[in-house]
């Protein structure tokens, strides 16, 4: 009986095991992107079973499972995909869809991509969601606040102003801060956004660490910026874009307190100076003309910004279409910015995926109209200060042509019956309108970006690639007084032609090529990615202008030679134009390689080195070396870690170099022959024609190095509701270039040199939080912050100290503190301005030798942004503050409304109403008839506490259903409210907090900007 069971159980166990092995079986199948690319690094897993596998290259997967159980795809920024197992066991095809909120994983590494949790960089990304649809003109603007570490400031609210862009802190003191700019793969030489469509913008990646720039060599100091654009899919229908926006840009408020008509005059009365001076106080009382000239030269202005877009693909073939149109008016009258925008990306694919190609082009027109002289004390131009300071008992009207202000300003009874302003400049505020209504200052700009790139897999692991770009701009500027002009009228010395027209003419292009080879292989729990490249940059400049004196009223047009004067011998010099010209020439070459190996997703080291050579420096100092390490530790992928609430833990760290061969300013054409000793032509003996030293060579120059340590963390936990990245740096650059002395034998006394270092160090975090989330409702917290403190560690000069007059370097300090004689306030004895000499004692009478610095910079400490996203069912509602402190800046705006020695000419603070006198002895404002006032130009009595903090930004719209648009031919229908700069908090008393500048005069203040928008989809 018990061998007759033992020989049942036997056939029922060979039984079981032979059904086992039937049903378990090796399935395969390939998982693609929905652009059909494939994806390799796929995790595949059976669900309930053990431990998982990766997919190839190639995204090829084979898994043994079984028929009908369930296969998990799970990879960074996708949405998770389940398949069941079919009875035939081919999978086939998988495609994998973007996780629109992972998207923000997605990392570009300079010259390739990875996820977030492999990515061993300090890098923080912006997709178009934050840039597409705002009204400003230049998409750097929209940055602003949204990235850790990067100081935005514009300082000008002229349209298509340039904005000055810093990542952790200065990094020279005379050549290139700011970052590198690559667009689509091309390089540019210059931050010139205002040509550019912000909506065509895919991303924008902030490149930060020695990990991520040193691959960018002698370019990559200042850190990088990545712009990919938009491109459109394969397999998919034709989708048509168009989004409009009108918008209304208004002055923002300060706090100056100017006077009134009737405050003016009185004070004019009270310090008999000015038209004040010959009124009673019955004529004072009655006089009617109060002018805010803020009101006269300023003005709300309207914009409209329309987009079209194109999107579709094929099989093989995909495309992304667009087409722009953008006019913003200024808030300064006759200030505007038209633009034009084409952009056309391509790409494409062979039938096997091993070749594929992609070609980027866009071609952009501008024209510009700017104000004259603005940020200058130029009292008969800058309208700016008429705005500011302009006398409100001056009525407007008044203003009729040039010829008649001529008459004004020379007292004639008949244009001129008060006699108001007779010889003075009271009447600048009319001489600013004349020019406003007569002259012309105007910028074209023409720029095309163009890339082609193409790739081909030699084998399954070894892929070659070249891409070819190319940067062009060519910029025409136009300015005119006219020959009616009050300026022209005022000035004339006889001639019988006035006024001038300058025009000129620059041209600029880049080419840049590129070729890499890269080897991508897994080797089980191993994945190593390796490329060496090569590239060459080229770029060329030309450039030329004229002025012409002498314009003919009768046929003369801005920008139009008819009424040119012709030269003859007979004619005054006058009349002879003036011509320049110039050129240049600029280029580069650099090979380099990278290689990035992980082991099981759970660590990652990676490294880079690339030698650079620059056309600027002499052969023993052509190339350079520069290089990186860095690596990462996926924490949360321990075992140890099972049960605890992160879904990402990652600890990365990086070291290296890179370099800053733009030694002076930030072109790549500047300071082509600084190794070089040149002659000039000049006056020899008995002032004959010579051949004079023009420059002392120094044959020594080199590149700046910068070298940067960076520790960071990045975690996302509670079911991602809780995201954030930590990052703490140290930054030092080597070998400035600036001066060294020299010994006077040489017939100069400075040369410039590489010597001297300067350190930034701080730290950074960004931070997000879903505080609900549910279906219906999505409210997510943002929060970004950084703190760099930059020091000068040595200085070439003797005493290890540089005198810049207000400002100064000094070892162990900032770069460009400010140094000045220390304000006291009012002396209560007779109204005088009161300061400290070097030793603390009180004195009206302090000299340069008693500046002191003051550990004040107009370089920020501390800046970031918050906000939050809120979405329930279809409104959404965004807002975004930014803040930066510790900072400080002259205002030399509030200086003028104070100064009482110029009363009778310009407008006034109601400050000067609170002014010392034997009655009021304890003030801050000095006696109106004080002694020293202009000593206090060398003190810090205006230096003021630039720090802010603003509601940059607010959207609120609603997303139409599909439920409501089922009937409609709209596939998409979103419309919206926003404001820019809405609202300032600050000290800081004038119209503007923001600045790139270390004091303010007369600027042009940026504007609050509400719009309407409306994105409609086919």
């Amino acid at each position: 009986m018990k061998s007759k069971f033992t020989w049942i159980f036997t056939l029922l166990l060979a039984f079981f095991i032979q059904f086992s092995f039937a049903q378990e079986r090796t399935v395969t199948g390939v998982v693609n992107d929905s652009q059909g690319n494939p994806i390799p690094g796929v995790n595949v897993k059976v669900q309930g079973g053990g431990t998982g596998i990766q997919t190839d290259f190639d995204g090829n997967f084979a898994i043994q499972a079984a028929a009908g159980q369930k296969i998990e795809f799970s990879y960074v920024s996708m949405k998770t995909q389940v398949v069941t197992v079919p009875a035939s066991g081919n999978i086939g095809s998988v495609s994998l869809e973007e996780d629109v909120e992972q998207l923000e994983t997605v990392v570009v590494e300079g010259y390739r991509s990875t996820t977030r949790p492999l990515s061993n960089i300090a890098v923080t990304t912006v997709t178009s969601k934050t840039i597409e649809g705002r009204p400003n003109a230049s998409f750097i603007q929209t940055l602003q606040g949204q990235i850790p570490g990067l100081n935005i400031s514009t300082g000008s609210g002229q349209p298509g102003a340039n904005s000055t862009v810093i990542l952790r802190g200065y990094g020279s003191i005379n050549g290139k801060v700011e970052p590198l700019f690559v667009i689509d793969g091309v390089p540019l030489d210059a931050d010139n956004f205002r040509s550019l469509n912000p909506n065509d913008i895919e991303s924008v990646s902030v490149l930060k660490d020695a990990g991520a720039t040193s691959i960018y060599g002698n370019r990559g100091a200042n850190g990088v910026i990545i712009v990919k654009t938009k491109k459109g899919s394969f397999d998919s229908a034709l989708q048509i874009k168009y989004t409009g926006i009108t918008s209304f840009t208004q002055m923002q408020s300060n706090k100056y307190n100017v006077m009134n008509s009737r405050q003016l005059l009185n004070l004019e009365k009270g310090v008999g100076r000015g038209f004040g001076a010959t009124l009673t106080d019955e004529e004072i009382a009655a006089y009617d003309v109060n002018t805010n000239w803020k009101d006269v030269l300023f003005r709300t202005g309207t914009s409209q910004n329309h987009v079209l877009s194109l999107t579709g693909g094929g099989s093989n073939i995909s495309s992304f279409t667009s087409f722009g149109f953008f006019d913003q008016e200024g808030i300064l009258l006759d200030t505007r910015l038209k633009r034009f925008n084409f952009r056309n990306n391509l790409s494409g694919k062979s039938n096997n995926n091993k070749f594929n190609y992609s070609t980027a082009v866009t071609i952009n027109y501008s024209r510009r109209d700017e104000a004259s002289s603005i940020g200058s004390g130029s009292v008969n131009i800058n309208p700016v200060l008429g705005a500011n300071q302009g006398a409100p008992y001056i009525d407007p009207r008044w203003y009729t042509n040039g010829q008649n202000l001529v008459d004004m300003y020379n007292g004639d009874p008949v244009a001129n019956p008060l006699g108001i302003g007779v010889g003075t400049l009271a009447l600048s505020p009319l001489m600013q309108l004349d020019i406003m209504k007569t002259g012309t200052l105007q910028t074209e700009e023409l720029k095309m970006i163009g890339n082609v790139q193409a790739s081909y897999k030699l084998t399954d692991d070894i892929t070659a690639g070249t891409t070819f770009g190319a940067d062009y701009t060519q910029a025409t500027s136009l300015q005119v007084q006219d020959p009616n002009s009050f300026n022209s009228l005022f000035f004339e010395q006889g001639e019988d032609f006035l006024g001038w027209q300058f025009e000129s003419f620059a041209r600029n292009i880049l080419f840049n090529t590129n070729t890499s080879l890269n080897y991508n292989k897994s080797f089980g729990n191993h994945t190593i990615d390796a490329s060496v490249f090569t590239e060459y940059v080229k770029a060329h400049s030309k450039s030329f202008n004229y002025a012409q004196n002498g314009l003919d009223p009768k046929v003369f047009v801005p920008g139009n030679g008819a009424g040119f004067t012709p030269f003859n011998p007979d004619t005054p010099t006058f009349y002879v134009p003036e011509v320049a010209s110039g050129k240049g020439t600029a280029g580069l070459f650099s090979y380099f390689g990278s290689i990035d190996y992980d082991y099981m997703q759970k660590y990652g080291l990676s490294a880079t080195v690339r030698r650079d050579a620059s056309y600027r420096f002499a052969e023993t100092n052509r190339w350079g070396t520069y290089w990186s390490v860095s690596g990462r530790w996926n924490i949360d992928r321990e075992s140890f870690m099972e049960g605890l609430p992160f879904q990402m833990l990652k600890l990365r760290a990086s070291y290296g170099t890179a370099g800053n061969q733009n030694i002076l300013g930030e072109s790549i054409f500047n300071a082509p022959n600084g190794a070089r000793t040149l002659f000039a032509q000049g006056a020899g003996y008995n002032l004959e024609t010579a051949y004079i030293l023009g420059q002392l060579g120094n044959p020594d120059l080199m590149w700046e190095t910068v070298e940067q340590g960076n520790i960071g963390v990045d975690f996302e936990m509670f079911s991602r509701r809780l995201r954030g990245t930590f990052d703490v740096y140290r930054k030092e650059t080597k070998d400035l270039y600036q001066e060294a002395q020299l010994s006077a034998v040489t017939g100069t006394y400075q040369i410039n040199a590489n010597g001297g270092s300067m350190r930034n160090q701080g730290v950074e975090a960004l931070l997000s939080y879903d505080l609900f989330k549910t279906e219906d409702f999505l409210f997510t917290l943002n929060f970004n912050g950084s703190y760099n403190r930059n020091t000068m560690l040595d200085i070439t000069n003797v005493d290890n100290f540089r005198d810049n007059g207000l400002q100064a370097d000094d070892e162990g300090g900032s770069l460009g503190q400010f140094y000045l004689i220390k304000y006291a306030g009012v002396n209560p004895a007779n109204g005088n301005l009161l300061f400290y000499d070097k030793e603390g004692n009180l004195t009206e009478n302090p000299t340069v030798n008693d500046r002191r610095l003051t550990d004040k910079s107009p370089i920020p400490t501390y800046q970031g942004g918050f906000g939050f996203d809120a979405t329930y069912k279809g409104f959404f509602l965004t807002t975004q503050f930014s803040y930066v402190a510790d900072i400080y800046r002259f205002d030399y705006d509030l200086e003028g409304l104070q100064d009482p020695t110029d009363i009778g000419v310009w407008n006034k603070s109601t400050d000067l109403l609170n002014a010392w006198t034997p009655d009021n002895r304890e003030t801050d404002i000095p006696s109106l008839t004080l002694t020293n006032k202009g000593i206090d130009g060398d003190s810090d009595r205006y230096l003021r506490d630039a720090s802010y903090l603003r509601l940059r930004y607010v959207s609120l719209g609603y997303n139409f259903s599909n439920k409501i648009l089922d009937k409609t031919p709209f596939s998409s229908l979103r419309a919206y409210f926003q404001a820019e700069n809405l609202v300032t908090w600050s000290k800081w008393r004038g119209w503007d907090a923001e600045s790139n500048r270390g004091a303010d005069q007369y600027q042009y203040p940026t504007p609050r900007i509400l719009s309407l928008g409306l994105e409609v989809q086919f």
